[in-house]
């Protein structure tokens, strides 16, 4: 069984924790992964996009000008799609970007995804996400403590509200709670900063 070595916000040691092989030290299946991301990038996309086809654009009821005798090719509407201000060919219309995948394979992708953060030594477990004040500066200290650089994905409960209060306005943290969790925040932090509470949560739901 995989473990882990637990420490407190102020970086001291507390004690060593089993973490499950199943979640946290798994095969990374990379192709499944890879449509996980696709999935929550593809379900971002408001898909409204929208052009206007000769039918749409608004004129061009006249013929230009008599069929024959002019010595110019022969035209029916200025709103054809050679002419400037005409309609667009084959343009892009409001689509739904998302699909599916099995509840197997999105629970897999997530799986590999906690591996891939325990694996490269990015995850950082403490015993409790509890801050006094809500001060910015005071938690940029305390992660700096802990020695997380880079983008830092942080895992709690919420139940401690100063936490989000104090990460919202740094631009490389973001605060979610466990039933939140998803591959794409994974992939995208360096480090993954969790309490244990909110570790047996994940343990637990996808064990």
């Amino acid at each position: 069984m995989a473990k882990i070595k637990m420490v407190s916000l102020k970086g001291e040691a507390v004690k060593d924790i089993n973490l499950n092989d199943e979640i946290w030290n798994t095969e990374v299946n990379e192709v499944v992964m890879s449509d996980a991301i696709r999935l929550q990038l593809a379900s971002l996309r408001q898909g409204t996009h929208k052009t206007k086809d000769r039918s749409e654009v608004s004129g061009g009821g006249k013929k230009p000008w008599r069929q024959k005798g002019t010595g110019r090719a022969r035209q029916g509407s200025t709103r054809a799609p050679h002419w400037v201000g005409g309609g667009i060919v084959f343009g892009p219309t409001p689509r739904d970007y998302s699909f599916k995948m099995n509840k197997k394979e999105r629970r897999l992708a997530l799986k590999g995804a906690l591996s891939e953060k325990f694996k490269n030594n990015n995850l950082c477990v403490v015993d409790q996400m509890e801050i006094s004040t809500p001060k910015t500066k005071d938690f940029i200290k305390t992660l700096e403590g802990l020695k997380l650089e880079g983008k830092t994905l942080i895992v709690t409960d919420g139940e401690n509200g100063n936490v989000a209060l104090a990460a919202r306005n740094v631009s490389n943290l973001y605060v979610i709670e466990p039933k939140g969790i998803n591959v794409l925040d994974l992939v995208s932090a360096d480090n993954l900063l969790i309490d244990e509470k909110s570790v047996n949560t994940i343990e637990e739901v996808l064990k």
